[in-house]
Formats: structure tokens, C-alpha cells, sequence
């Protein structure tokens, strides 16, 4: 029998050591390396924030530019990966392709076998770079529309867009998707972040390690919950609907209301801080303040009457949606951010590696109970 107690779902367990993130959730810090996510949301890149999660520090002028230049080097797909991709069942769902996408991507990966820490960096690279293009590319074949090719002089925010839409982003949709992916880069031992080291720390490999971490996003309860945000908004859209009289009906008949609480936070998620706001913003610039005026009166609410502080997903799924982002690509858009925070950790984890293997604490049937021989059973 186990020692030690855990908490349901392993709440207040330390299960690792850590420089990549921390979090403060009584007071509601969030930081990478030791940086506030507000300073980095509001003065970094996307491209900065995944060199500082690799490295520890940020880069020189320099260093930044090589690394950008890397990451954009590494905008390419292996022909019969998109191939297999044309190949998927028109019912397949955008998280489903990515999931079986990143898998087959360790074929043609000429560091597959090797498992040392610059091999891994270079995956990681390659895989930051190659989940976007997996995302945007799927996205246009589902749709019947022509593949468009990566434009290596765009930030990768930028060049996503680009490949999603097949035009040139303004400066601000390129920025607001930029502060979303800084904002969603890395967040400690979540649910995915906790699978991928759990395989990485068995020496299996960099792109089973980020399969895994991409199926357990794929859960309702990790990453689908902004869409779920979305959901209930069109919802009360096409009924035209009170927001507020809609939502009290739901917690009348108990039902959940997405986006809200956290098992981290027990104040305001730093992140809804920056996401509320580009909301409104974004609403403003594309003249449809509608989904953020209803996100904001179902926030105001839910706060007064249940205590509960909206999350990342709140208002992500109004920011997503204005910037023209169809629903069922919400949560592989926030794969193609937390594919830095998974990379820095699978590689932390194998720096200093150790098979994690916890205990379960025994609730089952006294030992020793007697084999019951089937003749005497009831």
C-alpha cells in the first residue's frame, strides 16, 4: 500500500522539478522562466517566449534572429504526410488529424532514432513548426481549397494565418494571435504537459511524447473547453436570447458553464486578463462587439452569483471566432501554441530523467481474501 496520499486527480501532489513555469495560484502569477506572463504578453513574441522556454534566458538581437530563422527554415512537410492527411475520412476532426499527423511525422524525421538533448532541439524545431502547417493545411483540404505554401518571411503567428486563410493577416490579427500563443505556451504540469513527460521519462521518443500530449488536450476537460465557450454563445446568439437570463436558466438546471474556475487560480487566470481585452478590441477593429458584449455580461454574472473567475478559455473562444477561426480549431490552435511548453519540458525531463512511476493508494477488497472456487460461487 502506497505511503503517501494523494489528493483526487493528484490535486497539491509535487510531481516534478521544475525551471519552466511557475504559478502562484493565490495570487495569481503566472511566469516562465521566472518571468511575469504580463511583461512577456505585452512586450515579447511568441518566437522569444518558445527560445526562453527552451534555453532558460532570453535571446540577444542575434540569437533571435537565428532563431527565428530556424523555426521558419523548418516550415516544412514530408509530401506523404499530406498525402496521408488527404487520405482521412471527411468526418475526421482537425484534433483527430493532428493527433495521427504528429505520429506519422517521426517517419520522416532524420533524428527519429536519435534521443540526445541537441537531436531533441532539433525536433523540437521541426515539430513547433510543423504542428501550424498540419493545422492550417488540413484545414484547407477539408474544405476543398488549394494547399497554400509557408511564407518564410513571416513570424509564425503570421505565417499560420497566411496558411489558414491564404492572404496576407493585418498587423493586428498577426499581434492578437501572437499575445494567444505566448499566452498559451506553457502552464506548468497540466494535464497534457503531465503525459508528455510521463512518456518521454519511459525514453520513447519526442513525437510520442507530443502524440500523447496532443490526446490528452484533445479532452473537453483540458483544451476543448473554449469551444464549448462558443458553443454556448451561438447558442444564445440563434435564440436570441438574453445572455444572462440564458445562463441563469442553465444553473438553475445545474448545468456547467464553460470557461469558468480553475483548479489552479483561485483569483482571476492572468491570462483572461489579456484575452478579455483583445476581445473587445478585436470586436471594436472588426465592427461585431457582439460576442465579447455577451462573453462580458455572462462574466459579470457568473462572478457575482457563483464566486468564479473566468479562464483562459472564456474569452479565447470570442477572440478566435472574430479573428475568423472556425470552432473545431480552437483547441489545435492551442496545440500549435503549447507545442513550445511540451518540447521544453519532454526536453527538461530528459536532461535529468527518472521513470515516473507513482503509487495508487489501495481502496479494494481486504488482503488477503480467499479464492472463492467457481462451484461455490453464488
Amino acid at each position: 500500500m502506497a505511503t503517501a496520499v494523494a489528493g483526487k486527480g493528484l490535486e497539491g501532489i509535487v510531481a516534478a522539478n521544475s525551471g519552466i513555469c511557475w504559478i502562484d495560484g493565490e495570487t495569481g502569477v503566472l511566469s516562465y522562466r521566472g518571468i511575469d506572463i504580463h511583461e512577456l504578453a505585452e512586450r515579447s513574441t511568441f518566437e522569444e517566449t518558445t527560445f526562453l522556454l527552451w534555453n532558460g534566458f532570453l535571446p540577444n538581437r542575434n540569437a533571435l534572429r537565428g532563431f527565428e530563422s530556424q523555426l521558419a527554415m523548418a516550415r516544412q512537410l514530408n509530401p506523404r504526410v499530406i498525402d496521408l492527411m488527404r487520405s482521412f475520412p471527411t468526418t475526421a476532426t482537425p484534433m483527430e488529424v493532428l493527433r495521427t499527423t504528429v505520429s506519422a511525422l517521426s517517419f520522416y524525421d532524420a533524428d527519429e532514432k536519435d534521443n540526445s538533448h541537441d537531436a531533441n532541439v532539433r525536433k523540437a524545431y521541426r515539430l513547433t513548426s510543423q504542428i501550424a502547417m498540419i493545422v492550417a493545411i488540413y484545414d484547407r483540404i477539408r474544405k476543398g481549397k488549394e494547399i497554400v505554401p509557408p511564407d518564410l518571411s513571416l513570424s509564425h503567428g503570421g505565417n499560420f494565418l497566411w496558411m489558414l486563410n491564404g492572404e496576407k493577416p493585418s498587423e493586428t490579427a498577426t499581434r492578437t494571435l501572437d499575445i494567444a500563443l505566448i499566452l498559451h505556451a506553457d502552464h506548468e504540469l497540466n494535464a497534457s504537459t503531465f503525459a508528455a513527460r510521463v512518456i518521454a521519462a519511459t525514453l520513447s521518443d519526442i513525437h510520442s511524447a507530443i502524440t500523447g500530449a496532443i490526446g490528452a488536450l484533445k479532452g473537453p476537460l483540458h483544451g476543448g473547453a473554449n469551444e464549448a465557450v462558443m458553443r454556448l454563445l451561438l447558442a444564445i446568439d440563434k435564440a436570441g436570447a438574453d445572455p444572462v437570463e440564458y445562463v441563469k436558466e442553465m444553473l438553475a438546471a445545474k448545468q456547467k458553464i464553460s470557461g469558468f474556475g480553475h483548479r489552479v487560480y483561485k483569483t482571476e487566470d492572468p491570462r483572461a486578463t489579456h484575452l478579455r481585452r483583445m476581445s473587445e478590441q478585436l470586436g471594436k477593429d472588426a465592427g461585431q462587439p457582439k460576442w465579447f458584449e455577451m462573453s462580458r455580461a455572462i462574466e459579470l454574472y457568473v462572478n457575482k452569483e457563483k464566486k468564479l473567475n473566468a479562464n483562459v478559455d472564456f474569452y479565447s473562444a470570442s477572440t478566435y471566432t472574430t479573428l475568423g477561426i472556425d470552432i473545431d480549431l480552437f483547441t489545435p490552435i492551442f496545440a500549435v501554441s503549447r507545442i513550445a511548453g511540451w518540447s521544453a519540458h519532454v526536453i527538461e525531463q530528459l536532461d535529468d530523467n527518472r521513470l515516473i512511476r507513482p503509487r495508487a493508494d489501495y481502496i479494494g477488497p481486504a488482503y488477503p481474501s480467499r479464492y472463492v472456487p467457481i462451484e461455490e460461487r453464488p
